[in-house]
């Protein structure tokens, strides 16, 4: 009998090992998973204050283990709790782009147009800047399985003009894409990204030469625009084993009046008032809004927090993101703009909710209508 089950145990054992072997090697041979960070652009990395015991840190402690009950309640809840309205069960309405209009540089006023979750288009001071241009069909590795993009994209990657600049926040699937990172490559002047994020650029066919990679806190001048890394409470990693082994970022834009403000992806943080202080007061801030949980509150704000953070960054006008696009939590799908504008009105705080692909012309034209309200 004891040797039945040490036999067993050996099996499974073997079986494990199998398994973790596999997954290493499909991620080695598979670019989408991106690339290992070493050579001189670790030697780089490891003089950064924010990276020691072989790993970026948030700039406050931020408890991520969700322990075994909260697995367990995370796998009950996946397979028996479904919510309610995860998805819409109907075609959202979205704003397609008239692509003539990329005939002629905007060069008056600051457009920001939302392409769905935290991608941006932003034309300002007659540049075009893409923010975490996330254009796939799903936020996965793999065409076939992981979270579906609720609806069309406004315009594809093919039809986008000359892109100046990309600004990536950070590695996670829904924000760094590979096949739109592909086919931005030629037409795009320049990539800004994180720490260590310029690897999987890299092996994506990206030249070195066209990336700059910024720790927090550091500027970057680009034909007459600021580009600021500013902290954000989050982590990184696309595979089993880099979790961690690059940085996450949230953007400052300093155009020639405008000021934008563009969260990635973060928990909430006394960094906010940090970045107010230094770079505020902001036209606009793109803030995070959606995904949260209670198993994770340190690295996704509820919405309640996206509204104080705007505040404390000395934001005048906000616009929530990062939903509106996938199912990454257990949450209806319009609970974080619920939440969020509730709480705006509650605090007298403008916000703008445009249609995916609908224009925002700063101090000018700022859609307020309450459209997935089916």
């Amino acid at each position: 009998m004891k040797k039945s089950i040490r036999a067993s145990i050996y099996v499974l054992g073997f079986i494990l090992l199998l398994a973790i072997v596999a997954s290493c090697s499909l991620q080695r041979l598979s670019p989408q998973f991106g690339a290992v960070v070493k050579g001189n652009r670790l030697e780089t990395i490891k003089q950064s204050p924010n990276y020691f015991e072989g790993e970026f840190h948030n700039p406050v402690e931020t408890n991520m283990d969700i322990g075994f009950k909260g697995y367990m309640k995370l796998i009950s809840s996946r397979l028996f709790e479904e919510a309610d309205n995860q998805r819409p069960d109907y075609a959202l309405p979205v704003h397609k782009i008239d692509t003539n209009r990329f005939d002629a540089v905007q060069d008056t006023a600051t457009v920001i147009t939302w392409m769905g979750h935290s991608a941006f288009l932003i034309e300002i001071d007659g540049k075009r800047l893409l923010l975490d241009p996330m254009m796939g069909d799903r936020a996965s590795p793999f065409s076939f399985i992981g979270p579906e993009r609720f609806s069309e994209l406004p315009v594809s990657v093919e039809d986008l003009p000359r892109i100046d600049a990309v600004l990536i926040s950070h590695d996670h699937y829904d924000h760094l894409d590979y096949g739109s990172i592909q086919k931005l490559s030629e037409k795009t002047g320049h990539f800004f990204v994180a720490l260590g994020v310029g690897a999987h650029l890299e092996r994506w066919g990206v030249p070195a030469a066209k990336i700059t990679e910024m720790d927090w806190w550091q500027e970057a001048s680009f034909e007459g625009l600021t580009f600021a890394s500013t902290p954000s409470r989050h982590f990184s990693g696309r595979g089993l084993s880099d979790r961690m082994k690059t940085l996450w970022t949230s953007w400052v834009i300093l155009g020639s009046e405008d000021r934008i403000f563009f969260s990635g992806d973060s928990g909430y943080f006394n960094g906010f008032k940090q970045i107010g202080r230094k770079y505020g007061p902001f036209d606009i801030t793109l803030m995070e809004c959606g995904q949260y949980n209670e198993l994770w509150p340190n690295i996704h704000m509820m919405p309640e927090q996206t509204v104080q953070a705007h505040i404390d960054l000395k934001g005048k006008l906000l616009m929530p993101i990062h939903w509106g696009a996938f199912t990454l939590a257990m949450h209806s799908w319009t609970e974080p703009v619920e939440r969020a504008t509730t709480k705006a009105a509650e605090l007298q705080v403008p916000i703008t909710t445009p249609l995916i692909g609908q224009p925002v012309i700063l101090k000018s034209k700022v859609p307020m209508e309450k459209w997935w309200r089916e």
